[in-house]
């Protein structure tokens, strides 16, 4: 089989809320894709957060293993670029281009992008510009990459919906899980529903460039997203309401039949899959398994846990977490007595949580989840006399992973910032606006 073409198509602070997992929300190009595709149900991503969350994806490493620690927005960079799976690419032949937002390095000719197709801001316009290029005759394959913004907030709300069409009615809205049903929560939803429709509708015009080219059945799609919802509670937290993403794929290599599988399935196995698909040598450094076993059916399982972490977002917070089919552990690495607001992006549910208290709501070091019996993960089991034997085990395997890994964060050393980094206080109530001043070379 010839090299696939590769769409990577990503979003901002998606989570799970698209159609193909359940939700009431609108988004038909997505469930098309899922219908003719492969959804993984239990994806997640290696860090609630944006540019680790993004620079774990493409480089096959955790976050702490590619030393991409915090925002690329707030000062931070991929301190090894060549680790990117566009610089793999660009050696086995392929094409690459970035068409929208990519927030995993400060300076734009360390992506390792053959083509960078944005001139001026990459808030608008990307599906057309992703379009065209795929329009383009292409002696070689392609890998694409198309990043979109619009259900990351803007300001404490949301982009519209799609132009020409009626707001979401609040009023049949039903919040996200971690949320009591009110006026509030229904409304921010709702706006929440009306930018996932936009997106919606931007993806679809790059899903349907690829049908009308005829190159669809001999290119990839992956479609994905950073991390939860800018939700109190969701969005840099190691709860599944986190980490928990969409990853819908679609193309050659069976990728194909609306299939759905249930197995643990990390975004660091993005890069060893694309690498056994098109027949390239998998780099030394890559710490996730490849997925076709999963869609080929020749295993039910690729992986048995699933990690993930936690350092800087808009301010430090150290966590670390394993997740099996069974039990999640969540450890903190700090003396933290109250959550790191500033971590959470502003909004009208979030003031909504702080007027009711969850401001001085008690820090817990360690938390073990029976993720079977209380899959919202809302009760502490680490004190439990009855669970003693599953904590001391999931600790050991934790501890096994991060030396496994050379996880530089413990309760004695830190993740240490760059000198170019900007963060908060974690007793700050807001993030504010603090950025690196070169923050328009990130797109």
């Amino acid at each position: 089989m010839s090299k696939p073409n590769i769409v990577y198509i990503h979003s901002h602070d998606t989570g799970r809320y698209v159609q193909p997992y359940g939700h009431a929300i609108p988004t038909p190009n997505i469930q098309k894709l899922a219908e003719e595709g492969v959804v993984f149900r239990n994806s997640f991503c290696a860090n609630p957060t944006c540019s680790p969350s993004r620079a774990a994806l493409l480089t096959g490493q955790y976050a702490h293993s590619c030393g991409m620690g915090g925002l690329a927005n707030r000062g931070w960079s991929l301190p090894v670029p060549e680790h990117l799976i566009t610089y793999t690419l660009n050696q086995a032949g392929y094409t690459t281009a970035l068409a929208g937002f990519q927030h995993v390095v400060r300076d734009l000719k360390e992506t390792g992008y053959q083509h960078l197709l944005s001139e001026g801001s990459v808030r608008a316009g990307a599906e057309e510009r992703a379009r065209n290029f795929i329009a383009e005759n292409h002696d070689a394959p392609f890998f694409l990459d198309v990043g979109f913004g619009e259900t990351h907030r803007r300001g404490k709300g949301f982009d519209p919906p799609p132009e020409g069409e009626s707001k979401t009615d609040p009023r049949y809205v039903k919040p996200p899980a971690p949320f009591p049903d009110t006026p509030v929560t229904r409304q921010d939803m709702a706006e929440y529903i009306d930018a996932a429709r936009t997106l919606d509708r931007k993806m679809g015009v790059v899903f349907d460039a690829l049908e009308e080219n005829g190159i669809a059945e001999n290119t990839l799609v992956i479609c994905t997203t950073d991390h939860g919802l800018a939700f109190p509670n969701m969005k840099c937290h190691l709860t599944d309401h986190g980490i928990g993403i969409m990853l819908i794929v679609r193309g050659p290599g069976g990728f194909s039949g609306g299939q759905v599988i249930d197995g643990l399935v990390s975004q660091i196995d993005l890069f060893p899959t694309i690498c056994a698909l098109a027949g390239i040598e998998a780099p030394a450094w890559l710490q996730g398994n490849s997925l076709l076993p999963l869609v080929n059916g020749e295993s039910e399982d690729v992986r048995d846990a699933i990690f993930a972490e936690v350092n800087y977002h808009c301010c430090y917070e150290p966590q670390r977490a394993i997740r099996t089919k069974r039990w999640k552990y969540i450890r903190r690495y700090d003396n933290a007595e109250k959550w790191a607001l500033p971590n959470c992006d502003d909004s009208i549910s979030k003031t909504l949580m702080m007027e009711h208290g969850w401001g001085d709501q008690p820090v817990e070091s360690e938390r073990l989840y029976d993720v079977v019996f209380d899959p919202s993960e809302a009760h502490n089991l680490a004190e439990n006399p009855d669970y003693v034997d599953v904590l001391a085990e999931m600790r050991e395997r934790l501890d096994q992973w991060r030396a496994e890994t050379d996880d530089p964060v413990s309760e004695n050393q830190i993740m240490e910032p760059p000198d170019t980094a900007v963060s908060n206080d974690p007793t700050d109530i807001s993030p504010g606006d603090k950025h690196y001043p070169a923050r328009d070379m990130i797109i």
